[in-house]
């Protein structure tokens, strides 16, 4: 099939009056097609529409996009209107995606096989995008593996297809979502996408990450002979129930045909599977107040984080639940062995050798800040098995020891990972467990 544009093509921007030269041809979708481009000699990718697409309605609100601008720099933002004197219709100009990152599809597949951290980090920076993209106001109202890459090495999230947002309440678009994704009221055409029903799309999102799974398809979905529309409206819609309901086991997940979600479920600490209890619990019989917060996600992935520990004898990432008793390691099956942890407030750091302390961790005024370290665990340069916390920040730390002695740790000094140690770090005092 031809494309809309071919290679050399020049479309002219509306913002900066430039020209926009098409590279190459990258893919399409229902909407039209995405090219590789150079403006003013920078890689950018331009969207152009279909001409059943290419609607002054979806003009007006790409106007509005590009005028409010990008929550962040996770969102592929429009950044400028283009039209072309050849081509009828319009498109849009944004940010190219990076080769590392990867879509969440390759996931569910097993083409990438990202460690425990980098998927508590993409659940982090999902959870905080769609928090900055609710506040200014606006909903996604598609949010699903389609429009979703990340960095399967660290977690980094980049967040396409922002042509669709829209402002929260006002938007009358046929756009109601991806099938699996669309909250249950949705699906019953009692509601139209709004940030409520964002909330529930971005929990089976974040389920399916975590579980390989979705969160309603258990054995009711197994007997369904023919998932049509008016039985993919009764599992998704009028009777969903989650796999995992405490109170109803009859959608429990099969025990040889929905192997991954019986094998991932428990990895994970109960204050996890606490809030996706409460997502595909109460979230489904309370869409108003039920359902899970971003903010809460986003809480629950940094302490995702701060609990991964490390298997002694397979080197497999494990999760420490200071809520129940551990299970051995999911992968050797031996007995893990704890190492030290901190506690900072109400939380635990668990102190393995690659552990970072971030600004938020010391300092609750800052947030989720994961751009500089402050404190490093490192070990003894003389001694190998005597291990320390680094100071990387630029502030001395206050230390004292069970014996009660005192003593300064400056910026590039290390405080040994001794029991009842307690560290002052300026904002907040930590003490070391073992």
């Amino acid at each position: 099939m031809d494309q809309i544009l071919k290679p050399g093509q020049k479309v002219r921007t509306a913002i900066t009056r430039g020209d926009c030269v098409v590279e190459n041809f990258l893919g399409s979708g229902g909407q039209g097609e995405v090219y590789r481009a150079l403006l003013k000699d920078k890689p950018v990718a331009l969207k152009w529409y279909y001409p059943a697409s290419a609607t002054p309605e979806q003009q007006k609100a790409l106007e509005t996009l590009i005028k409010m601008g990008t929550p962040s720099d996770r969102f592929l933002w429009p950044i400028e209107l283009a039209t072309s004197s050849a081509n009828a219709g319009f498109g849009y100009v944004m940010p190219l995606r990076d080769r590392r990152f990867r879509g969440i599809v390759d996931l569910m597949k097993r083409r990438i096989e990202p460690g425990f951290r980098a998927l508590a980090t993409a659940g982090l920076e999902l959870s905080h995008s769609y928090l900055q993209l609710h506040t200014k106001g606006l909903c996604y109202r598609d949010i699903s593996f389609g429009n979703v890459f990340f960095d399967p090495d660290n977690g980094e999230i980049l967040i396409c297809d922002n042509d669709n947002v829209a402002v929260d309440n006002q938007s009358r678009s046929a756009v109601y979502g991806t099938p699996r994704f669309m909250a249950p009221e949705i699906v019953r055409g009692e509601a139209t996408p709004s940030t409520q029903t964002d909330l529930f799309s971005l929990a089976v999102l974040l389920f399916y990450m975590f579980v390989m799974h979705h969160p309603l398809e258990g054995k009711k979905e197994l007997a369904i002979k023919c998932l049509d529309l008016p039985a993919m409206k009764k599992l998704y819609g009028t009777e969903p129930l989650f796999i995992f309901d405490p109170a109803d086991d009859s959608n429990a997940p099969d025990p040889q045909s929905q192997r991954n979600a019986l094998a991932f479920w428990p990895l994970y600490p109960r204050f996890l599977r606490d809030l996706f209890t409460k997502a595909f619990t109460e979230g489904i019989r309370d869409s108003q107040h039920g359902r899970v917060r971003e903010s809460n996600w986003r809480s629950a992935m940094v302490r995702l984080r701060d609990s991964i520990i490390y298997c002694t004898h397979c080197n497999a990432e494990n999760f420490h639940d200071e809520d129940e008793d551990n299970d051995p390691c999911w992968s050797c099956h031996r007995q893990l062995r704890l190492p030290p942890r901190v506690r900072i407030g109400k939380n635990f750091v668990m102190l393995n050798h690659d552990t970072l302390l971030f600004a938020h961790h010391v300092d609750e005024e800052k947030k989720y800040d994961f751009t500089q370290p402050v404190a490093a665990v490192n070990k003894h340069p003389i001694d190998p098995e005597i291990w320390g916390l680094k100071n990387i920040s630029m502030q001395t730390w206050s230390t004292t020891n069970q014996k009660g002695e005192v003593k300064d740790v400056s910026p590039g000094r290390s405080v040994t990972l001794a029991l009842g140690t307690r560290i002052n770090f300026g904002h907040t005092e930590g003490e070391i467990w073992s």
